[in-house]
């Protein structure tokens, strides 16, 4: 997992308030496997957690852990968006992004695409062609974050945040590399800029290393288990790859890693997310999350007569080998 990274001797150390109320796990959950776009492999981690608990999050896929043959790697075609904003965090691997609004380059592996749809934008991820007939190791996660109910029509735009952008720091003894890709933590800002407050992190804990991370009491906590194993929560409850815990009532969230490590990683990777629940009536159908079905009704209509922009004349495609 070559996300960017750093000894964590020579980062900054974050330290939780001297008078701490550690989080406990409400529940966990395992990410059932589907698949996404023209056909790559995605684990839908926030399956079966209620919606209440995510909010102002709305739907999250880790993409692979998988290593394609040549020929073999896929992405999305050009779709519509309305209503809400995508963070797309690449662990592995190289995306081209393109849209209708202008947005585009390439996501290298640690770096993240944030795009603010609003209004309405039409856009492609898909793998460049050195890398479809090359074929290779890709893994990543797509978050989708609502919009509040008076910003779903404000105008599409996009931020290009590589991965040497991110903020980095570590625990109080460096046993953990926390990689701040959006929101503050402890007083430290990542390059992500969102509409409702929120703090995304990848965090990465060596064997038997403990992490307690300061969170917002006004946030939510959710800790999606990207590789690894360990334990979450103030009770210690066991995760491992593909399971996401729901943490409640505290201002600092425990991770630990188990001694021995199981699978292809050597570390326990943790996508540790959080943000103010808004709290507002949500309708979603496909590419679209917006306050009503009548909302979504005429996002549709938009999307089909024009309305979301048009596919560039240069557009970038999907290679196909054949």
């Amino acid at each position: 997992m070559p996300a960017v990274t750093a000894d964590p001797m020579t980062l900054p150390r974050i330290h939780p308030a001297a008078q701490h109320k550690p989080r406990r796990t409400k529940y966990v959950v395992t990410a059932p496997t589907g698949m996404e776009g023209e056909g790559f492999p995605v684990h839908r981690a926030f399956a079966g957690l209620d919606a209440r608990d995510i909010d102002p999050f709305i739907h999250m896929d880790q993409m692979g852990q998988v290593e394609y043959a040549p020929g073999e790697p896929k992405g999305t075609p050009w779709h519509p968006h309305r209503g809400f904003e995508t963070f797309t965090y690449l662990i592995d691997g190289e995306f081209l992004h393109q849209d209708s609004n202008g947005g585009g380059g390439s996501i290298l592996a640690g770096g993240t695409q944030y795009m603010t749809a609003g209004d309405g934008i039409l856009h492609i991820e898909t793998p460049p062609e050195h890398l479809v007939m090359s074929g290779g190791l890709f893994h990543g996660v797509q978050l989708w974050i609502n919009l509040p109910k008076d910003k779903k029509r404000i105008a599409p735009a996009y931020q290009d945040l590589q991965g040497s952008t991110n903020t980095m720091v570590t625990t109080s003894d460096g046993g953990a590399v926390i990689r701040i890709l959006a929101g503050e933590l402890d007083g430290h800002s990542g390059p992500g800029i969102s509409h409702t407050p929120l703090t995304i992190t990848h965090i990465t804990l060596s064997p038997g290393a403990k992490a307690e991370i300061p969170w917002p009491q006004n946030f939510n906590a959710l800790a999606y288990a990207l590789a690894g194993n360990g334990t979450v929560g103030s009770d210690g409850q066991p995760i491992q790859s593909g399971q996401t815990a729901v943490l409640i009532d505290g201002d600092t969230v425990y991770l630990q890693a188990d001694p021995v490590q199981e699978g292809p990683s050597p570390n326990f990777d943790v996508f540790l997310i959080g943000g103010v629940p808004l709290r507002q009536p949500v309708f979603q159908y496909g590419p679209f999350v917006m306050s009503s079905r009548e909302e979504v009704i005429q996002a549709f209509e938009d999307f089909q007569s024009g309305r979301f922009g048009q596919v560039p004349p240069d557009a970038i495609q999907p290679h196909r080998t054949s």
